[in-house]
This record gives C-alpha cells, sequence and structure tokens, in this order.
C-alpha cells in the first residue's frame, strides 16, 4: 500500500460517527432501519450494498430534516419500522418528502436467539431485512398496508364506541363486584335511573355513596355509546342480509377499510386470523388452533356475526351443513362446535368479499332479507 493510501485509509478510520451521512455516495440506495419510541428515533442507514453503518438517535424532527436532506441531494432513501402505537403518521411525512417508506407488523428481531435485545439490534435487523425486500424477497418483511387518513378517522371511531363498551363493562361489574361480596341484590344494570331506584331501597346506608361515585360515569358513558352507535348505524348500507345488523357491517367494513385491497379468498382468510395453524414435518401433518395472525377486532365481530346467523340464517349454506353441530339441541362437543363456528366465521367474510367487489350477489350465496333487519344490530 502506497503512502497516499495509508494516509487516505487513516483519514477515514479516525472520521467521527457523526458526520458519516456526509461521507455518502452522491446518489446512493439508501435503506433505513428505525426503531421508533415517544421521544426519539434509532436509525441504522445502509448505503448501496456496504455494511450498515452504526445505529444513531435522532429526535423526530432532526430525523425529517435529514432525510429531506438526503432527498433533496438526490438520494433514493427506503425506510422500515414495525407497527405500534405511535400511528402512520411517520409513514405519511416520510412519503410527502419523497421517501419510500414500508410499515411492517411487529415480530421477532433476534434471529439467532442470542436473548439480547436492544433498540440498535432491531434497527439494524430491519434494515437487513429491508434490503432483502428490495433485493426482490417479499418474504422478508411481513408490509402492512397503511390506510389513508379518511380511512383511520372512521376506523378510530367504531374503535373508540368499542373502547367506551368496555369502559362500561368494566365499572358495572365493579359495582356489582361490590353488591354480591356484601351479599345484596346485584341485577346487571344495577346503575340505570329505574333499576337504581328500586334498588336503593334494600340497600345499606353504607354502600350507596361507593356506588354513586360511578354511577355518572356510567351515565355519561351509556350517552355516548348511544350517540355513537346512532352515527354509526346512519352510515349503513340501505338493504342488509338477516341477521348481521347495521352496527355490525359499518365496523366490519371499517375495520376492512378497502375490500379490493385483496386479491383472492386466501388473503381475506388470512386477515380474519381464522385460519387453522399447521405443523408438517414428513409424513406428519397436524393442525391446531387459528393462527390469530390477522386483525382481533374483525375475528371477534366475525365470530359473533357467524352465531347470528346461525339463529337468523339457518339455511345460509355454511351453516346449514353444520347445523347438525350448531343447532338447537345439537348434541356436541365444545371443541367441535368452536371449529364449525370458526370455520363459519372464515367463510362469512370471505363471501362479503365477493359481495362488495361485485363478484356475487346476496341471492346466490343463499343471504336472505326480511323486514326486521334494522332491529338487528
Amino acid at each position: 500500500m502506497t503512502t497516499r493510501s495509508i494516509t487516505q485509509h487513516q483519514q477515514q478510520r479516525s472520521e467521527p460517527v457523526e458526520t458519516w451521512e456526509k461521507s455518502s455516495i452522491p446518489r446512493a440506495l439508501i435503506k433505513l432501519g428505525i426503531d421508533i419510541h415517544t421521544q426519539w428515533l434509532v436509525v441504522v442507514a445502509q448505503h448501496d450494498h456496504a455494511s450498515p453503518r452504526p445505529p444513531r438517535r435522532f429526535l423526530r424532527e432532526e430525523f425529517i430534516a435529514w432525510v429531506e436532506e438526503l432527498v433533496r441531494q438526490g438520494h433514493c432513501v427506503h425506510a422500515v419500522y414495525e407497527a405500534c402505537g405511535f400511528g402512520f403518521g411517520l409513514c405519511r411525512k416520510l412519503g410527502s418528502l419523497g421517501a419510500h417508506c414500508v410499515v411492517v407488523s411487529p415480530q421477532k428481531l433476534d434471529e439467532s436467539n442470542t436473548r439480547i435485545k436492544t433498540d440498535g439490534r432491531d434497527a439494524r435487523t430491519l434494515c437487513l431485512r429491508l434490503d432483502r425486500y428490495l433485493l426482490g424477497n417479499p418474504h422478508a418483511l411481513a408490509v402492512i398496508r397503511i390506510p389513508r387518513e379518511e380511512e383511520e378517522q372512521l376506523r378510530n371511531q367504531s374503535r373508540q364506541r368499542d373502547a367506551l363498551v368496555r369502559h362500561r363493562s368494566r365499572l358495572q361489574a365493579q359495582g356489582r363486584s361490590l353488591l354480591v361480596s356484601s351479599e345484596l341484590p346485584a341485577p346487571s344494570n344495577w346503575w340505570k335511573p329505574q333499576t337504581w331506584g328500586r334498588l336503593q331501597r334494600h340497600l345499606p346506608p353504607w354502600i350507596i355513596p361507593q356506588l354513586e361515585l360511578t354511577r355518572p360515569v356510567l351515565l355519561t358513558l351509556d350517552t355516548q355509546i348511544a350517540s355513537l352507535t346512532e352515527e354509526l348505524e346512519e352510515c349503513a348500507p340501505e338493504k342488509i342480509p338477516s341477521g348481521v345488523g347495521k352496527l355490525t357491517s359499518v365496523s366490519i367494513g371499517r375495520e376492512i377499510c378497502d375490500w379490493k385491497r385483496f386479491q383472492n379468498r386466501r388473503q381475506v382468510a388470512s386477515y380474519t386470523g381464522l385460519c387453522p395453524g399447521e405443523y408438517s414435518s414428513g409424513n406428519k401433518r397436524v393442525q391446531g388452533s387459528v393462527t390469530k395472525h390477522g386483525n382481533p377486532r374483525l375475528r371477534c365481530a366475525l365470530v359473533e356475526l357467524a352465531w347470528r346467523m346461525v339463529r337468523f340464517q339457518p339455511e345460509y349454506p355454511p351453516v346449514g351443513k353444520r347445523l347438525h353441530i350448531l343447532g338447537k339441541g345439537a348434541r356436541a362437543t365444545s371443541a367441535l362446535r368452536k371449529k364449525a363456528i370458526v370455520a363459519v366465521a372464515r367463510q362469512l367474510a370471505v363471501d362479503f368479499w365477493r359481495l362488495q367487489t361485485g363478484q356475487t350477489t346476496a341471492e346466490k350465496l343463499g343471504l336472505t332479507f326480511n323486514a326486521h333487519d334494522a332491529l338487528i344490530s
């Protein structure tokens, strides 16, 4: 090695980490693995096919300004981070700057099972998986669809109602627990005005102030839930199959966001998480419980709807062939009934996809309508 080469090599090795972005090759393909947090981001960058650079911590504003400068210089920037409770704002912002960003489902990033987890290691693993993904390996990343802002706002409205219902159930259960532990009558709707008027006549004076602490909250929640329910039902289509209900149809549609996002029935079933798990090796093939891989809110709504279909749509083909298991008075084990209702729920999702994309009609699917659909929600 010549003296000039040695000098250049020493200068490169002594370059501080803080200035590593300034030495990038013009118009490089820059891949960024991001481990996102509330106050900062930990980022690992890879320029073209070089080794990933050391992790660096940014404030969100600093990171956005840095990416904007890279794009302005002509670099092609690709970024990836895991879906979490921080939403998709960062992805949308990077897209508006001209960068390419994907969001992936959370997964175990310790590929070597070293039992060491740090922000830098996670960002590096995401960066390396992004490199494989861009080279043509679609299985390197489990990319999720980014909903439009309008879709996300509508979906949040439906989810807010579900959160209020859960909160009401917890407070209601706390009051009933207090009544039961005191060996007092404990009706399910103890907090409603009519029931409370009759109940407090039989309650000792010491317990009434404790229950009065939560009653105003429950009454307020009940009013808010009723208001949100009315708003959601107004968005339902006019013609709904018997047993589906306005609220259920709106909730399922908003969780899906766009039915046209799916290319085939396998993708629909996979998104519900209602597909059976499988362990196969050699001549051995074992199918287990459902994978729960997809949207949990959609899965709960479909299973609840499937039980209603047993009552209101017994002639619906997926229900009809399992009516000897799911019907009233059927003698079947709990495990067998669960398998049957999961199969109905999975087929319901596929049929709704075919119906919403214009591939079939409700009549061809065996779904019926009646005048009492509006009463079912």
